[in-house]
């Protein structure tokens, strides 16, 4: 494993059901991955060289194109496209990404806007855990665009998506159901205190976006893997026998 961090985004999107506590768009990665195979994650992935070229040409964070693009290519949904792609346009979006298909190119060619302004930064993950591979992985929040939108993946990029609450996600992890890695983990505690959009974006910009770097510690003869306690995070430390890092 190299020890250069991978420069990756992700997105949390949030919908809110009338009544209800604010669901998440979840996905579970493929079993073949390299990384966090099986796991629930929200959408995200690496940045690449044409993200970085179309944050270029639009003034914006190379992480927030590649956390959009991540989006629509792992679960059709058109979180920050403008004005909002009906279902038949975000899905052949979809398939047009996984075939490779530059984002650029494709906005041009159906009239869209990419509007990072739609994007919240969240968290900052940087884990030195040992694992295949090492993300610095930047996390957005955002609401999810208005209309009744179901997830859908293809074959190879993850094998479930839905739209689940931060609590149910918790609750199908503590079954044996669901397969957390650490920060995912505490990134739903925090989201799960949270009772509504609105809230869950007060608690991002409340707090500083400081790179998250994971450390152990060892209190009366048991090793913790750590996190800092100013972050916003209800939960700071868990035991590191048995810690699943993907």
């Amino acid at each position: 494993m190299s020890d250069e961090a991978i420069p990756a985004a992700t997105l949390i999107l949030v919908r809110e059901p009338a009544g209800a506590s604010p669901e998440l768009l979840m996905v579970e990665r493929a079993g073949g991955m390299a990384f966090a195979a099986g796991a629930y994650v929200f959408p995200g992935g690496r940045i690449d060289e044409a993200d970085r070229q179309l944050a270029g040409d639009l003034g914006v964070e190379a992480a927030a194109v590649a956390a959009l693009r991540e989006t629509v290519e792992e679960t059709a949904v058109p979180a920050g496209l403008k004005p909002t792609p009906d279902a038949a346009t975000a899905r052949a979006m979809q398939d047009k990404l996984v075939a490779d298909a530059s984002l650029a190119e494709l906005l041009q060619e159906r009239g869209l806007v990419l509007d990072a302004s739609t994007l919240t930064p969240w968290a900052r993950w940087v884990p030195k855990f040992h694992a295949v591979r090492r993300f610095d992985t930047l996390f957005y929040v955002a609401r999810c665009p208005e209309g009744e939108w179901e997830p859908r993946v293809i074959e190879g990029e993850c094998t479930f998506a839905a739209w689940l609450t931060a609590a149910e996600v918790l609750e199908r992890d503590a079954r044996g159901e669901a397969r957390l890695i650490f920060p995912t983990r505490r990134n739903l505690e925090r989201l799960a205190q949270h009772s509504s959009f609105d809230a869950i974006h007060a608690d991002a910009i409340a707090h500083p976006i400081e790179p998250v770097t994971p450390w152990v510690e060892e209190r009366q003869g048991e090793k913790f893997i750590t996190i800092p306690d100013h972050l916003g995070y209800p939960v700071t430390k868990e035991r590191l026998d048995g810690l699943w890092r993907g």
